[in-house]
């Protein structure tokens, strides 16, 4: 599990949690052995992509770990201020 992740299981489903750059990314199992990441900024402001706001974005990858999704949402995150001009939160 990534440094200073939190994990929970509730309701049947398991989900890993973390802070990264100013994002919270939730890794969560979406069928067995199937893992996807989520992202938010923690300060709750959307993320702006080519002008369109988005609260949360979902990465739709099905990874076969918890932290193999967490590390491709943190490649995701890093190239934010290149790929899209954003200016990143503050953690």
């Amino acid at each position: 599990m990534a440094p200073s992740a939190r994990a929970s299981y509730e309701k049947g489903h398991f989900e890993v949690a973390m802070i990264y750059s100013g994002f919270e990314i939730k890794s969560f199992e979406m069928g067995k052995g199937q893992w996807h990441a989520r992202i938010q900024r923690v300060d709750q402001r959307p993320v702006v992509i080519d002008g369109m706001p988005f609260p949360m974005l979902d990465i739709g990858f099905a990874w076969s770990d918890p932290d193999a999704a967490i590390d491709d949402a943190k490649r995701i995150i890093d190239r934010f201020p290149q790929r899209y001009g954003m200016t990143m939160p503050s953690a």
